[in-house]
């Protein structure tokens, strides 16, 4: 049996570090073409602004930005060309993150290729020496041998390219762009292809400036839902209200977080816009956002007062069962399911939903903190690690791991929940080995899933996982098995069954320490009566 891997520590997971929230734009014909038509003269400005960027590489400084936003003023406006920098940085810097990932894949890929191909057909892994299993056949042996090739001339390209510090960046977004060949394939025409794709290159994002009125100066909605734009210098001539802004018809009501956004702008404090076009449903919404200020995080032990509601987070289902500060499970399990097939859109809500139901069970139940495993599968889904189980490889490619943790914190800290990320490893299985036997009965299904969230949930109060031994039971001591209920850290041999004690199991006479126990002679000899032979007494004489 190989050695357990070290366990990290339970923690308690930070807040989210912003708020964004949405409200539709119910905009007039005459608003969307000026919309549009704004959009994509900043588009194409941002679009030149990247392959500059992209092509100072490495060598870019302070004064190089400086000369880009001096042009791009020029062509727009100071607080526009602000605007347009600082998301053509982000964007450089999120592709330079994402190739120094894919650098990771392609060294860890040709790594587990190059074990498998050096070892022999068909031969066994051996976790304690750290030996990677063999390919099982000749010709799957040359196929990954052949893929070894492609993966290492990949990688020489990439690591070129992150030398020279070139990155590649598609504005609208390379599934798109992808799409255009296969129009057909994707339900689409060839008109209605290129207005998703102007949609997606459009740029109207403006970033807030604390102390400016209703704190953004680009795109300002007023506390009475007001919204207007500055037009950018060659587009001055659509303005129909002072100082070059365009006013628009409708009307901004944010519903959710509207209070307290209402109290950011009244205040004069930073808020961020985008204002974006969803083609496919013909509207136009507008995304408000903006920091929150660090709150110091909940300590564990406080998190953990109540007890806690451990949850194994499963591809359809999220299963959960409240315990208490003792590690016990109580009331039934929970299970929460969603569906992750269609649009994203449907996905998103699926999860919300999901999350939502979770949440009020938490409150419930008196809990103040929710125990989730802590997945990455970033590296799950290679076919190196699982082999030709393509389903398990499907399932972990489209498991929202880090979508559900994102939602669940910042759900969670809307209603003082904490959440309290474990180490995962063996929770599945020793919870299916210590807890889903003992707490199915007849009328009570438990599943792998439901005795999972047990382990996640012990694991993040600090007990262990496995059920420890118990006393004998009071009726009869010598009926008792497994050991099931809860004993003391240091007592010994808890976790084994009531080991076998020779002499008699009478509450008079403990085990060893009977009338006849040294006496070697005392086993049912003949001439000798044993301490447990039967006994009766003779009868009185009559004549007393």
């Amino acid at each position: 049996m190989g050695e357990l891997r070290e366990l990290a520590v339970p923690f308690v997971v930070p807040g989210p570090a912003g708020v964004a929230i949405r409200d539709r734009l119910r905009v007039s014909e005459s608003d969307a073409v000026v919309l549009a038509e704004v959009g994509v003269f900043l588009g194409s400005l941002a679009a030149g602004d990247l392959a500059e960027r992209s092509r100072q590489g490495l060598t870019h400084d302070a004064a190089g930005w400086a000369v880009r936003k001096r042009e791009l003023t020029g062509k727009s406006s100071a607080r526009w060309a602000g605007s347009i920098t600082k998301a053509t940085h982000d964007q450089w810097a999120l592709a330079r993150r994402g190739q120094a990932a894919h650098l990771a894949w392609l060294r860890g890929q040709i790594g587990q290729i190059e074990a498998r191909l050096a070892r022999p057909l068909g031969a066994k892994a051996n976790k304690r020496e750290g030996l990677a299993c063999g390919y099982a056949t000749r010709g799957e042996w040359h196929a990954k041998s052949r893929r070894l090739h492609t993966l290492k001339d990949r990688l020489a390209g990439v690591e070129a390219n992150w030398k020279e510090g070139r990155v590649r960046v598609v504005r609208g977004g390379k599934q798109l762009a992808n799409t255009r060949h296969h129009l057909q394939a994707a339900g689409l025409s060839e008109r209605g292809w290129r207005e998703r794709w102007r949609a997606e290159r459009m740029f109207l994002a403006a970033d807030g400036e604390s102390g400016k009125r209703f704190g953004n100066e680009t795109i300002r909605v007023t506390d009475t839902g007001t919204l207007s734009i500055k037009l950018p210098a060659p587009l001055a001539h659509r303005a129909n209200a002072p100082h070059g802004r365009y006013l628009l018809d409708a009307t901004v009501r944010f519903q959710h977080r509207g209070q307290e956004w209402l109290d950011r702008i009244t205040a004069n404090r930073a808020v961020a816009y985008r204002i974006h076009h969803d083609v496919a449903r013909g509207r136009w919404y507008v995304t408000a956002s903006w920091q929150r200020a660090a709150t110091p995080v909940l300590p564990l032990e406080a998190a953990l007062a109540r007890g806690a509601v451990g949850v194994d987070m499963n591809d359809d289902h999220l299963a959960a069962w409240q315990l208490d500060v003792h590690g016990n499970p109580v009331g039934e399990p929970r299970r929460y399911f969603y569906d992750l097939t269609g649009s994203a859109e449907h996905r998103d809500a699926q999860i919300r939903h999901a999350l939502s139901r979770l949440l009020h069970y938490t409150h419930r139940c008196g809990a103040a903190a929710i125990a989730i495993e802590d997945l990455d599968f970033t590296d799950g889904p290679s076919r190196e690690k699982h082999g030709r189980n393509k389903r398990f490889r499907r399932m972990l490619s489209r498991f929202p791991t880090a979508k559900l943790h994102a939602r669940l914190v910042s759900m969670a800290a809307d209603q003082d929940i904490a959440v309290v990320a474990v180490d995962p490893a063996y929770t599945s299985r020793w919870g299916a080995q210590h807890w889903q036997k003992p707490l199915t009965t007849l009328t009570r299904k438990i599943s792998r899933h439901d005795a999972a969230s047990i382990a996640v949930g012990r694991r993040a109060l600090g007990h262990p996982i496995r059920r420890r031994t118990a006393p004998p039971h009071d009726d009869q001591s010598d009926r008792g098995g497994h050991r099931t209920v809860q004993a003391r850290p240091d007592t010994r041999r808890r976790e084994e069954t009531r080991p076998h004690l020779p002499g008699p199991r009478t509450r008079c006479a403990p085990p060893g320490r009977g009338a006849k126990a040294g006496d070697q002679r005392a086993q049912h000899r003949s001439g000798h009566t044993a301490e447990q032979e039967f006994w009766q007494q003779d009868s009185l004489p009559l004549s007393l």
